[in-house]
């Protein structure tokens, strides 16, 4: 697969997890395994990437006497979501045609 299309879909990937609850790195990476295997080593570059691009924020939790980061989905990240809805039409469109049978 393409590097590129799959860096923008792991992207989205990790934005969908915490869509609807806010969570932290190895959560997030439970949560998507059903769908897409992502290590600690991909994951977190991916977090500070959607932390830098605002489309997550990040706040800390006391958990067991230690702080455990939490992300959080901003509207920007919601709105990347979104877009991405809208381009995959366009990617299944682009599917449908390259596979069509003659």
């Amino acid at each position: 697969m393409d590097i590129q299309l799959k860096r923008g879909l792991l992207d989205v990937c990790v934005l969908a997890a915490i869509k609807n609850k806010d969570s932290y790195g190895y959560q997030i990476i439970k949560d998507i395994k059903p769908y897409v295997t992502v290590s600690e080593s991909t994951l977190y570059p991916i977090l500070r990437r959607l932390e830098t691009a605002e489309c997550l924020s990040v706040y800390s939790v006391e958990h067991n006497g230690r702080f455990r980061k939490y992300y959080h989905i901003t509207e920007k990240g919601l709105e990347r979501i979104e877009a991405f809805s809208q381009e995959w039409k366009e990617i299944m469109s682009i599917y449908k045609f390259v596979t069509r049978e003659e």
